[in-house]
């Protein structure tokens, strides 16, 4: 199991990994040895709950694609082993950012004496500003 709450955990048959080449400069390890890792967790087919998977959705996140599934490549270190644990990582807080509630903004109103202050410094601007004019020849 993939803890990712106390409460909120995905089985490890819900998640597919594959390992690939890694990309970029490297020698001959990176051409020859497949260590980078892929991972493939389907939103949809999970055992999620169903308000967790419409936020799942509604993220404009590149790694989700049309068909609702995550797809997260991890290639920053040299064994298979530590590629997967930082893949399941990244999947562990995508899932987790998902599951934060946003607070709801409570409507306030502006007070009165923040509301006279600001008339104030705006009248007093536009003193200094109407000081910088021509000056008149009296």
């Amino acid at each position: 199991m993939i803890e990712i709450t106390p409460r909120v955990s995905i089985g490890e048959d819900e998640v597919s990994f594959s390992a690939i080449r890694s990309q970029g400069a490297g020698g001959q390890n990176v051409n020859k040895v497949a260590t980078a890792i892929q991972l493939r967790f389907d939103i949809k087919a999970s055992s999620l709950s169903e308000s967790v998977k419409q936020k799942l959705l509604a993220l404009s996140d590149r790694r989700i694609s049309r068909e609702g599934v995550v797809v997260i490549k991890a290639q920053q270190f040299r064994t298979q082993e530590k590629n997967r644990l930082e893949a399941v990582e990244r999947l562990r807080a995508l899932i987790a950012a998902a599951l934060v509630e946003q607070k709801r903004r409570v409507a306030t109103r502006p007070t009165k004496g923040s509301q006279r202050r600001r008339m104030d410094s705006k009248s007093l601007r536009g003193k200094t500003k109407q000081l910088r004019g021509r000056v008149s020849d009296y």
